[in-house]
């Protein structure tokens, strides 16, 4: 039970911490707390440290799917622990780094929410043993960091290059998808740990190319592999922290991880070696030349990453042992120095205002501290001894002389892995002489100097890392190195005998370290001396632009098919989609698999006995839907008469035992009838006839018959037939499995809660998303009606007043009533919460939204997040106690003189179902009626006398019919 608790320490205790209190408690305590609770994840995470090291996992799973054989698996190994150790570390170094790094304007809450989403998302990635569960976190990374990158929202840049990496990013998390459930079924399995076990099998599938390839392309644009590199540099428009953080422990490195998770599974292959190492090479080399030129430093790190990146990719495709531990301690090392030196590129940013190499220079005497952390981390990112990154780029240079199964691959890679070293030296000797040596500032925004302690601890600690592991690799590196290169090889491959040292004698992999460090000291010089670095473009060549010109092309076609189609006319939009939907079941049961059409033909079902009461309602219904259709252009009949409509649907589902439904109909027609009323003020108050040509009259006519015949013939025929009803399952199984009688409510709650919680937020959101659209709307008051005449100066009727108040104390009884009696007897959350907010939408009514807003100050759009969030952690318990998600449990308790008392946990998620109800009705109808009847919300003396004047649609005018 242990490892969930690493995943979800971040999201159930650092999130709604975050939220609170750095306006509660203050930044720094708030920065405390939150660093507090990922230290308690890693405490968790250590605690299983013994276990790890000698090879072995810790694993948690419980049923998610049974029906599918899909749990929800996390598996602690030592590839999770080495990313969830890089995740949660360098995490807590960037929650103090943010802290001090952004100003007091910017919501550290804001950072830290997301920051906490986030980083929950890697841990996901990292320990998921299940493919799906994977692939869900995966695209959770994806939405997450574009809230990060896009953090300064009213910055144009951050927005357009969030958009980017989430186009990017999550496209290939589509591909990703698709992937995973293909090696699925490859594999005749969703877990990870069952699949490494049947590789033989999967590589000589026939559909093994195609799973490849997919889930490759999600870990490329995740990885920012070439050609889909551009997104990384263009996320350097986030803030300083969220950059250091995706690219040296977290977003870029999940493409990594995946490749690793699932080289047992499907490496070792000639087309994985091409594919992988190919990609990587071409990164590695391409990314480094073009951050040479880069003026930007964090645009310069960026493409550092994206070739760096692209060495580790290489060294996990050729698929040879010690290939596979060289790209695990470069994992490692990268990490430490590229937080490193993207914290100390915010610095000097923080300090001088500008990133611009152009512009910066002679820094190190007005910055000796910064200087000489930012040296030492670029030193171990060009390879340069005494430092961690020296160790891994012998070892890169070592990998790329032995490799075999492909002639190609191996003539090519040494000359270009020492090409890629030349510009990594090169683009670092930039970094740290443009920046702190290289003349004097000019014309710098600030003033430069070192920062205070809070802001350089993380650099110190992060630098003295690169320091130690260089010197120590085999007391600091060695053991999780060893046990995580082993967790990656195939299962035909054997664990080589290494040991990491800093000295290894003079051999062909030093000399080209050392060739690529005289040579990346040349080309600076020579292109910074006889071309001047500082006058070139860095932008001539941008996928990025080329990208973002496709985009705006598929853009510019979509709106033009839209304007070919909809010509700004309801009723022609309306006849298209009716004409389809009139046209596709003709041709599908014409030419489909179900033709000819003799398939569709009335069942042998013996038709039901009719009376008086059934013809009276089916009058009732087409007389209503006839004068819906004939009174179209007086809206206050039109909607009258599409209440009758309902009304004859509720005495329907009452004939046809079904209390439930008629509960939940009748609360909904009332409600939806008031929504209607009230955006009747919207619309122009009279609706004047046009002359339709008699050929547009009848294909309307058509259209309208055809649809309308077309589904009463299919509903008819479907009705006639004896269907293979579910119903008797939960029939069976809902007292005895979800505690209730009502089978409604047990479905709604128990057996389909995910559906109905998914629902309910869809309510909240489409409450919220009224709300935003048209708070704060004015319209122009009218005084009179379409008639001429002054409306009626009694805004709130006596009677009105008088049965609101009396109604309100009954009303409250009765929702009370039907929300505890729902799990055994027609109600429920749902239609107590409709009850209620009739209720209290009578009270506003009556009394004026000012008034009751006076006498019950309730934030309705809290109200409906509250209930969403009482609904969801009613799953999540059920979670944390080892069931499936939603997992209802009963009791039945003796509580003294009350006797046995039926308990049932999914009353907690009806209340969440109710308050979600309440909140997001009341808040759609609230805000549309204080557009539509501005009185009752800005005259005050309305509420309390009655004088004012009402609003345009609010009462009928004086004398009107």
């Amino acid at each position: 039970m242990s490892i969930p608790i690493i995943l979800l320490l971040p999201v159930l205790v650092a999130l709604p911490l975050s939220a609170w209190a750095p306006r509660a408690l203050g930044r720094s305590p708030a920065m405390v707390a939150f660093v507090l609770v990922i230290l308690c994840a890693l405490g968790v995470m250590f605690s299983h440290a013994g276990v790890i090291m000698q090879g072995g996992a810790v694993s948690w799973s419980m049923p998610w799917i049974p029906g599918m054989d899909i749990n929800f698996s996390l598996r602690l190994d030592a590839l999770a622990f080495l990313f969830c150790f890089l995740i949660l570390g360098i995490g807590a170094l960037i929650v103090i780094y943010a802290r001090y790094y952004l100003h007091d304007h910017d919501p550290l809450d804001k950072f830290y929410v997301t920051l906490s989403v986030f980083m929950m998302a890697m841990l996901g990635i990292a320990l998921s043993d299940n493919l799906i569960s994977l692939v869900i976190f995966w695209e959770l990374t994806s939405l997450s960091s574009f809230f990060l990158i896009g953090y300064w929202g009213d910055n144009a840049d951050s927005r357009r290059s969030a958009r980017v990496a989430l186009a990017v990013t999550g496209g290939g998390g589509l591909a990703l998808i698709a992937g995973a459930v293909l090696l699925g079924q490859i594999g005749g399995s969703y877990d990870i740990s069952v699949l490494v076990g049947r590789h033989e099998m999967i590589v000589a599938d026939p559909r093994y190319p195609a799973a490849l390839c997919l889930i490759l392309l999600g870990a490329f644009t995740k990885s920012a592999q070439f050609p889909f590199h551009f997104w990384l540099p263009a996320a350097m428009a986030a803030p300083t922290p969220v950059s250091a953080y995706l690219h040296s422990a977290t977003m870029v490195k999940a493409g990594l991880l995946l490749v690793a998770r699932l080289h047992p599974v499907i490496g070792d292959t000639e087309l994985f070696t091409t594919l992988v190492a190919g990609a990587g090479l071409i990164t590695l080399v391409f990314a480094a030349i073009t951050a040479v030129f880069k003026h930007d430093l964090k645009g310069l790190l960026a493409y550092s990453t994206v070739s760096h990146l692209g060495i580790i990719m290489f060294l996990l495709g050729i698929s040879q042992p010690m290939a596979t531990v060289a790209a695990v301690f470069h994992i490692m090392n990268h990490a430490a120095f590229k937080a490193a030196l993207f914290m100390s590129a915010g610095i000097i940013d923080h300090e001088a205002g500008t990133r611009d190499i152009r512009r910066l220079g002679g820094l190190a005497t007005l910055m000796p501290i910064t200087m000489t952390l930012a040296t030492i981390a670029a030193a171990a990112m060009a390879g340069l001894p005494p430092f961690n990154g020296f160790l891994s780029k012998e070892m890169f240079f070592e990998a790329a002389l032995h490799i075999e199964g492909n002639p190609i691959l191996a003539a090519i890679a040494p000359w270009m892995v020492v090409i890629g070293g030349i510009f990594s030296v090169a683009y670092s000797v930039r970094y740290i002489h443009d920046t702190f040596f290289n003349g004097e500032p000019r014309d710098v925004p600030g003033k430069p100097h070192d920062p205070g302690f809070g802001l350089r601890f993380p650099v110190i600690l992060l630098v003295l890392v690169c320091i130690a592991v260089g010197l120590m690799p085999s007391l600091l590196a060695e053991p999780l190195v060893r046990a995580t290169s082993a967790a990656i090889l195939v299962p035909t491959q054997t664990m080589p005998d290494f040991h990491l040292a800093l000295w290894h004698g003079f051999n062909l992999p030093l000399l080209m370290s050392l060739t690529a460090v005289l040579g990346g000291v040349y080309v600076y010089s020579t292109l910074q001396g006889r071309f001047s670095l500082h006058g070139i473009n860095d932008d001539l060549v941008s996928l990025r632009r080329v990208f973002e010109r496709l985009i705006q092309g598929l853009i510019a076609r979509a709106v033009r098919a839209t304007a070919a189609i909809d010509k700004g006319s309801l009723q022609r939009t309306l006849a298209l989609i009716l004409c389809f939907l009139l046209i596709a079941p003709v041709l599908t049961l014409s030419f489909g698999p179900v033709a000819p059409f003799g398939t569709v033909t009335p069942g042998d079902q013996p038709m039901l006995a009719t009376d008086p009461v059934a013809w009276m309602v089916w009058f009732m219904a087409i007389a209503g839907a006839l004068s819906s259709v004939i009174w179209r252009r007086n809206h206050l009949r039109m909607v009258m008469s599409a209440g009758v409509v309902g009304l004859s649907m509720v005495l329907a589902f009452m004939r046809f035992s079904a209390p439930d439904l008629a509960l939940t109909q009748v609360s909904v027609e009332v409600v939806s009838t008031v929504l209607l009323f009230m955006g009747l003020a919207l619309l122009p108050m009279a609706n004047k006839a046009k002359n339709k040509r008699p050929m547009r009259r009848r294909f309307h006519a058509l259209v309208a018959v055809g649809c309308g015949f077309g589904v009463g013939w299919l509903a008819f025929a479907a009705m006639t037939r004896d269907p293979s009803s579910i119903a008797w399952y939960f029939m069976e199984r809902s007292y005895l499995e979800g505690g209730g009688k009502n089978v409604v409510n047990v479905i709604l709650v128990d057996f389909r809660g995910f559906d109905t919680l998914g629902e309910i937020a869809v309510l909240a959101i489409a409450g919220l998303g009224v709300f935003a659209m048209l708070d704060g709307l004015q319209l122009a008051r009218r005084d009179q009606g379409p008639d001429g005449k002054p409306w009626a100066a009694d805004v709130f009727p006596m009677m009105l007043r008088v049965l609101a108040g009396w109604l309100m104390p009954v009303a409250l009884l009765v929702g009370i009533h039907i929300f505890l009696r729902g799990h055994n007897a027609p109600g429920g959350g749902f239609i107590a919460g409709l009850v209620v907010s009739v209720a209290l939408l009578l009270q506003y009514m009556a009394f004026g939204l000012h008034k009751v807003e006076a006498l019950m100050p309730i934030r309705y759009d809290r109200m409906a997040g509250v209930g969403l969030l009482i609904a969801a952690l009613t799953g999540v318990g059920s979670f944390l106690l080892g069931f499936p998600f939603l997992t209802s449990h009963t009791g039945h308790p003796v509580l003294g003189w009350l006797g046995e008392i039926g308990l049932a946990s999914a009353a907690g998620f009806d209340l969440g179902v109710f308050l979600v109800v309440v909140g997001g009705t009341l808040l759609t109808v609230l805000t549309l009626s204080k557009v539509s009847h501005p009185v009752v919300a800005s005259h005050p003396a309305a509420a309390e006398d009655g004088n004012a004047a009402p609003a345009a649609g609010q009462l009928k005018p004086q004398g009107g019919n």
